[in-house]
This record gives C-alpha cells, sequence and structure tokens, in this order.
C-alpha cells in the first residue's frame, strides 16, 4: 500500500473503502488512511450526535455527514440496477428521513442486579445497550425507554425481554415477550403501568402470540386518510415520513390508470391511497392483514377489492394481471422472482415496484426489462436513517 489512500466510497454494510479496494471501518468518502492504519477525517466525516454510536447496532453511519449519507443510498441503489445492466431513464432526488422518525421498533431488556438495561443489542452481539439517549426513534417511542426499564426491572426473569413499538393513531402500542407477569399483583402492574403511560394497547407475548392485556379503543393506522384496524406483528412503513413519500411516487406514476393491482398489499398502504377514482385490488398472503384492509375498505366505501391470496405460491398468472391498468408490487426483502416472471409474460405495460433490497428488486426488474420493459424512473430512499437499509422506488413502462 502507498503512503497513504483516500476513501472513496461507502460499502453495503457501512465500511468505508480506499481507491485500492481495503475496506475500513469507520471511514467516510474524503477521509485518508495512512501505511499505519491511521485514519485522517475528511470534509464528510461527521461527529456522530449520540452517545452510544459505534456500539449501538441501531445506527451504522452517524459519522457520515447528508451529503456522504445521501451518496450512500444513492449508489446502492444506482448501483443494483447498472450490476445487472439495467439502463435508468431517470435517477430522481435521494429522499433520506429525517432524525427521530421511526415509528416503529423492537427494542431488547435485561434485568439485572442494579434494575434493567434497555436498548437495542451491540452490532453482531446479543449485548445490550443500556439506553440513555436516541436520534432515531420518535419521541413518543422514547420517552417510554425509562419506564420500561423500571418494569422489567420489577418483573423480569432471566431472560431477555423483547419490546415491540409501534406508533398508532390512539398512541403506542407496546408488545412484551418474555417478561413475568403471573398473579394478579403483576396483573394489576402492569395495567397501571398501561395507564399511566397512556399507552393504546399492551400485550403479553408468553411464547404463544401476543395476547392483549389492556386497549381501551381499538387501534387503527390512517392510511390514504382511511383509518385501518392494526392486528398484532403487521407491518407498518417505519416512518409517516418515508410512507409520504412512498405513496406520492405511486400516485405518480400510476396516475391516469382507471384500475390498479397492489400485490403484496399488506393492511393497504398503497391501495387506500391509489383508491379513487381508480378501483384497486388489494392482495395479500397474511390472512390478519387481508381482514384489517378489507374491514376498513367495506366502513368507508372505498374503491378496494380485497383478495386473500399468496402471491409466492400462487402468483396471479399473466392473463390476470394484463386486465389491470397498471400493477404495483411492494414485496418483502426476497423480492417476487415468481410474480415478476407471470407480469413479464403478461399484457401489461405499467409497472410501479417498491422495494426495500435493491439486490432483489435488482434481479426481479432484469425480468421485466428483458420481457420489453424500461425502467423509467428510480428514486433511491433511506427512511432507515443511518441505517445500511436502502429502499427504492421504481417505474418501469412497455
Amino acid at each position: 500500500m502507498s503512503e497513504t489512500e483516500s476513501i472513496i466510497r461507502i460499502a453495503a454494510r457501512g465500511d468505508g473503502v480506499t481507491t485500492s479496494g481495503r475496506h475500513v471501518a469507520g471511514g467516510v468518502p474524503g477521509d485518508i488512511l495512512a501505511a499505519d492504519g491511521t485514519l485522517t477525517p475528511g470534509p464528510h466525516h461527521a461527529i456522530p450526535p449520540c452517545r452510544h454510536f459505534s456500539v449501538c447496532g441501531g445506527c451504522q453511519l452517524q459519522h457520515a455527514d447528508e451529503e456522504a449519507l445521501r451518496q450512500f443510498v444513492t449508489d446502492r441503489v444506482v448501483h443494483a440496477a447498472q450490476a445487472q445492466d439495467i439502463s435508468v431513464g431517470e435517477v430522481l432526488p435521494t429522499h433520506l428521513s429525517p432524525p427521530r422518525s421511526r415509528r416503529r421498533a423492537t427494542l431488547h431488556a435485561l434485568r439485572t442486579a442494579k434494575g434493567a438495561v434497555l436498548g437495542f443489542r451491540e452490532s453482531g452481539s446479543h449485548r445490550i445497550v443500556d439506553m440513555q439517549e436516541c436520534h432515531i426513534l420518535v419521541p413518543e417511542l422514547f420517552a417510554l425507554v425509562g419506564p420500561l426499564k423500571k418494569l422489567v426491572g420489577q418483573h423480569g426473569g432471566r431472560q431477555a425481554v423483547d419490546i415491540e413499538l409501534t406508533l398508532t393513531d390512539q398512541g403506542v402500542d407496546c408488545t412484551l415477550k418474555g417478561i413475568e407477569a403471573d398473579g394478579l399483583a403483576a396483573t394489576e402492574a402492569l395495567l397501571d403501568f398501561a395507564r399511566e403511560h397512556s399507552l393504546a394497547r399492551l400485550s403479553l407475548d408468553r411464547g404463544y402470540g401476543p395476547e392483549t392485556t389492556w386497549e381501551p379503543e381499538p387501534l387503527t393506522v390512517t392510511l390514504g386518510e382511511i383509518p385501518v384496524p392494526f392486528p398484532h406483528g403487521s407491518f407498518l412503513q417505519p416512518s409517516a415520513d418515508g410512507e409520504r413519500v412512498l405513496t406520492r411516487d405511486a400516485l405518480d406514476y400510476l396516475d391516469g390508470a382507471s384500475t390498479v393491482a397492489d400485490l403484496f398489499s399488506g393492511l393497504g398502504t398503497f391501495a387506500f391511497a391509489l383508491a379513487g377514482p381508480r378501483k384497486v385490488l388489494a392482495v395479500e398472503a397474511a390472512r390478519d392483514a387481508h381482514l384489517a384492509c378489507k374491514a376498513a375498505a367495506n366502513a368507508r366505501q372505498a374503491p378496494v377489492l380485497t383478495l386473500h391470496r399468496d402471491l409466492f405460491r400462487n402468483p396471479l398468472q399473466a392473463d390476470e394481471a394484463g386486465r389491470f391498468g397498471a400493477l404495483l408490487l411492494d414485496p418483502p426483502r426476497a423480492g417476487a422472482r415468481e410474480q415478476v416472471v407471470q407480469i413479464a409474460a403478461s399484457e401489461a405495460s405499467r409497472v410501479a415496484y417498491i422495494s426495500c433490497n435493491p439486490v432483489s428488486w435488482s434481479r426481479d426488474a432484469k425480468v421485466l426489462v428483458e420481457a420489453g420493459f424500461r425502467l423509467e424512473k428510480l428514486r433511491p430512499v433511506g427512511q432507515f436513517r443511518w441505517s445500511t437499509h436502502v429502499e427504492l422506488t421504481s417505474y418501469f413502462t412497455r
């Protein structure tokens, strides 16, 4: 290696990469690596705002300034397309969600001799970082860290407690897995906790799935101005900010389509945003999410027809896909290869594809391009602030 090398990019897992291809933990573009391994910060090396950074596994990129972070998100998405030799008509501006915008998270806690520790786990470890501050959670979730720590100190057992928190229309939905709450006194303590901290719902999971302990009124999340029931464990976009960007792009991409099939629709994040005046078919495999979407559509008489169907095992066939003016896909991280093959073989001409995994998306995109589709628009999205987790929106036509 020469005397010094420059860091030129950030790799997928967050390491800096030098001109010679060497990976350096904590490096960002513009940093200088000396022969002895010393890293000299450059103009894009930021001071991490959180005291837990470099230990806590919740963030990987707080040492990158806004420009470097935006470039990382952009490169992850654009390079995924380039790796499949896919030409992009237009790369739209990269969107980054702001700090303290994460509305759902899973934290971990453990009772100790002095009380309890609670927070995210260390990267690559089961050790829990005792959270004193957090720059990614919305204030409503972080406000519960101290009270939950006290609760675990009083009622936690020998095993770690998993804590799922989600901000809903009515407030915070909290599910505790692994906490000991046997007997009347413990149950009353949990109810007092829920009342004191105005929880929207408190549930316990003793290994057989969540059981509701406290829920003054049925929980909902508003999607496209329609309140949708929120079953335990339902998927929700991690931030309201990110959801707005994704749905806005979907509306833009599919403007003018009179009918849309929303595939892997979940609770109806895109279906309800797209519905009216257009008609939408919302297709989902998870039964609870399907029924919640159906109930909301029926209650508000929204032009959303729901279909309970596993698109991995039984994708919409080519003749079915071709009946719609446009298609929207928002699959899990594994992608939607089986469904994309059928779309490629159909007469469909407009596809909006939302993805949380640029790698699986690029493989699916290649199938569409080989079938005559053109990637018209592509937007990188970083709604997991300071994380290596990257999302995107894309629009294909033929």
